[in-house]
């Protein structure tokens, strides 16, 4: 499983990368989609990289969402301590929030709940 989140909000993005930011059920800042991994959702991720941030869900991190909403996209708080001091510019592996996160996905989510 994959979670998903948005991070930047709706200015400036094109008209197609709205349309895949809504499919993934990401519509404004700070949702969060779990997703069941396959090809066509890594490539939907990787065109919409610049304004989401995923990685790969805990079984336990699932279950706190779930808790939260049983919708397919769980709203969440701005995160505690932020998301990275280089801000929500810059990829995660340059010390900002954006892109693959791998496993630190559910530290995130949890500072987010």
């Amino acid at each position: 499983m994959i979670a998903a989140i948005r991070v930047r909000g709706k200015i400036g993005v094109d008209k197609p990368k709205e349309d895949t930011l809504r499919m993934l059920h990401l519509y404004k800042k700070n949702y969060c989609a779990v997703l069941k991994e396959n090809e066509a959702i890594r490539g939907m991720l990787a065109k919409v990289k610049d304004y989401i941030t995923w990685g790969d869900v805990e079984e336990g991190t699932v279950k706190l969402l779930e808790q939260k909403s049983k919708k397919p996209f769980i709203r969440l708080n701005s995160p505690r301590k932020g998301y990275g001091r280089k801000g929500i510019k810059k990829t995660f592996s340059k010390g900002g929030a954006l892109g693959e996160r791998k496993e630190a996905i559910n530290d995130l989510i949890k500072r987010m709940i």
